[in-house]
C-alpha cells in the first residue's frame, strides 16, 4: 500500500492511500490560518479494513444501497452481495474501499494531482460485466479537492460511484457536527422505510426537517419529531438536487462558526446522500486515539439515486458497452 500527499500552492494538504481511494487526511486553515486535519479517519491500515464507516473512500461499484442486494437487467437476473441487512450496501462485502488501485501521481496546471485506477472482474460481488474505473484527485490552487471519475464496460452493468469523507470543519477530533450550518439546493429528498431504501416517492422538503434551502444548523431539527428522521435515525437521506442534467453546479455548502471554515460542493451529479453521522457511537478509535463519537461528521456524498435499479423513474445507473461514465464532484474550502 501506498499513500500520496498533495500539497497546493496555498498550504492545504491531502493524503491519499492507495487502498480504497482513501483519504486519510485533509488539511485546511481556519479564518486564523491555523491548519485542522478536517476528515476522520484512522492512524493505521488495518482498522480501515476492518471498521465499517467507509471514512474517507472511493464507493463503487454502486453508492448507497439496492433492496434485496438483488436487480434484473435486460431480462436476466443478478443476486449481489448482502452486506447490510438483507440489502446490499456501498459495492457489497469487498467494494472499492477495500481495493488496491493503480496510483499515478502527477502535476496539472490547476494543482497536483493522483490517478487511480482499477479493473473490477466480471462477477465480483455479484455485478455483471467487467468495469474499468479511472478516478483523478486534483488539489487545486483553488483551494478545492477535486474528482474526477470515469468507467467503462464491455457489458452492461451498474454503476454509480461516489466519495465517502466524512468531515468535521472544526478538526476530525473535535466532537460533533451539530453546529455546523448547512445549505443543499434540493426541494425533494428520495423517502426510505425503515431498512432506508427508498419508497420510489420524492417527498417535497418545504415544511419539513429536510429544508435546507436556506443555511440550517445540522443539528436544531435532527430530533424532530419526523417520519423520515425516524428512519434515520437523523439525516442519512438522499437529497433530489435542482438543476440535475445541467452539468457541474453548486449544491451545498457548509459553514462552521467557530472555525470560520466553510466547504462548498459542486457536482453532476442529480442526488446528494447527506448523513450526518448517526450510527457513530464513541466506539471506533480515530486518528490520535480520538473515539468518534455520535455526529462526529457528515458525509456528502454526490451520487444517482439510491436503489435505482427498481425504480425506472429514478435517473438510470446502467452502463452499457460502448458507453463512458463520467462524474465530477469538487468540494471547494474556504473561511468567513
Amino acid at each position: 500500500m501506498q499513500l500520496f500527499t498533495l500539497k497546493n500552492k496555498q498550504g492545504i494538504e491531502a493524503a491519499i492511500s492507495n487502498y480504497g481511494g482513501i483519504v486519510v487526511s485533509l488539511k485546511t486553515p481556519d479564518r486564523k490560518g491555523t491548519m485542522a486535519d478536517i476528515v476522520l479517519g484512522h492512524d493505521h491500515l488495518d482498522a480501515y479494513r476492518t471498521n465499517p464507516p467507509y471514512f474517507g473512500a472511493l464507493i463503487g461499484r454502486c453508492g448507497n444501497r439496492i433492496a434485496r442486494a438483488h436487480f434484473t437487467l435486460d431480462g436476466h437476473s443478478y443476486q449481489l452481495a448482502a452486506n447490510n441487512g438483507r440489502n446490499h450496501l456501498h459495492g457489497g462485502t469487498e467494494g472499492f474501499d477495500k481495493k488496491i488501485w493503480k496510483a499515478v501521481p502527477h502535476d496539472t496546471v490547476a494543482g497536483p494531482a493522483l490517478t487511480l485506477s482499477y479493473v473490477s472482474p466480471d462477477g465480483e460481488e455479484g455485478y455483471p460485466g467487467t468495469l474499468k474505473v479511472v478516478v483523478t484527485y486534483t488539489l487545486t490552487h483553488a483551494n478545492e479537492l477535486r474528482l474526477d471519475y470515469q468507467a467503462s464496460t464491455d457489458r452492461p452493468t451498474l454503476v454509480n460511484l461516489t466519495h465517502h469523507s466524512y468531515f468535521n470543519l472544526k478538526g476530525h477530533d473535535q466532537g460533533s457536527i451539530l453546529d455546523h450550518e448547512l445549505t443543499i439546493l434540493a426541494d425533494a429528498i428520495t423517502a426510505v422505510d425503515s431498512e432506508l431504501i427508498p419508497s420510489g416517492a420524492l417527498r417535497a422538503v418545504a415544511g419539513t426537517p429536510f429544508d435546507f434551502r436556506s443555511p440550517q444548523p445540522i443539528g436544531a431539527r435532527i430530533a424532530a419529531s419526523d417520519e423520515q428522521i425516524a428512519q434515520g435515525p437523523g439525516y442519512d437521506h438522499n437529497f433530489a438536487l435542482a438543476n440535475a442534467g445541467k452539468g457541474l453546479r453548486p449544491v451545498a455548502t457548509v459553514y462552521e462558526p467557530s472555525s470560520g471554515r466553510t466547504l462548498e460542493v459542486a457536482t453532476t451529479e442529480p442526488g446528494l446522500q447527506f448523513y450526518s453521522g448517526n450510527f457513530l457511537d464513541g466506539s471506533i478509535v480515530g486518528k490520535g486515539g480520538y473515539r468518534y463519537p455520535r455526529h462526529g461528521g457528515f458525509c456528502l456524498e454526490a451520487q444517482l439515486y439510491p436503489d435505482a435499479p427498481h425504480h425506472p423513474e429514478f435517473p438510470s445507473a446502467v452502463l452499457r458497452a460502448g458507453e463512458t461514465y463520467r462524474q465530477t464532484t469538487i468540494y471547494r474550502f474556504g473561511m468567513r
